[in-house]
């Protein structure tokens, strides 16, 4: 009588078990590759939305958070900076942001503030020409580098772009477009989330 089926079935076992313990291997072992393609939690953090406090804010005071590794620029405007928004339409480029808004300008930013509520001004400070950050002048007046006539506002340096407080571009300059508005709502009176535009 042959043992022949007992070794087939032991051989079955044994083959089973090592194909089991190999795939738990081969698991293992693509892991932490598949696992790498995972954003980190630096990178998550990076996305994340920032919350900027905004209590105890002077007119002409600006306030700098970072999002996505971009300044971002809270500018608390004075009654005289707002009043003066509607004035200088004829010198803008872009006065009510229909270039591209759908990047530039969110729905709720799209008037002659560029923002929710007039007194702030909430805009990434980088220059759309080639990525410069600007030079806040936001005083107004006679200053170096500006129009003697200046309502306040952001000048580029690098190739004289130059942007009023609401963050519109000047007519025949380098940048194409307005300053970005990044998504943002008011958290409170004294707080805005940058970042998120949800409950904007």
């Amino acid at each position: 009588m042959s043992d022949k089926p007992s070794m087939d079935k032991e051989r079955r076992k044994w083959l089973i078990a090592t194909s089991a313990v190999g795939g738990v291997g081969a698991a293992a072992a693509i892991y932490p590759f598949v696992d790498s393609f995972q954003p980190s939690e630096r990178a998550k953090a990076a996305g994340a939305a920032v919350e900027v406090d905004i209590s105890g804010m002077q007119p002409d005071e600006m306030r700098v958070a970072e999002w996505r590794g971009k300044p971002v620029w809270v500018v608390r405007r004075t009654p005289e900076q707002v009043a003066e928004l509607s004035k200088i339409d004829a010198e803008l480029a872009d006065p009510n942001s229909l270039r591209d808004p759908a990047q530039f300008t969110p729905p709720y930013a799209q008037n002659q503030w560029r923002s929710i509520k007039p007194e702030y001004l909430v805009v990434v400070g980088i220059c759309t020409h080639l990525g410069c950050s600007p030079t806040p002048i936001l005083k107004s007046g006679p200053q170096p580098s500006v129009p003697n006539d200046w309502p306040g506002g952001f000048l580029c340096p690098c190739h004289g772009s130059t942007f009023d407080i609401a963050g519109r571009v000047y007519k025949n300059k380098p940048a194409p477009d307005n300053l970005e508005v990044p998504p943002h709502y008011y958290v409170s009176d004294t707080v805005i989330l940058v970042g998120d535009h949800n409950k904007a």
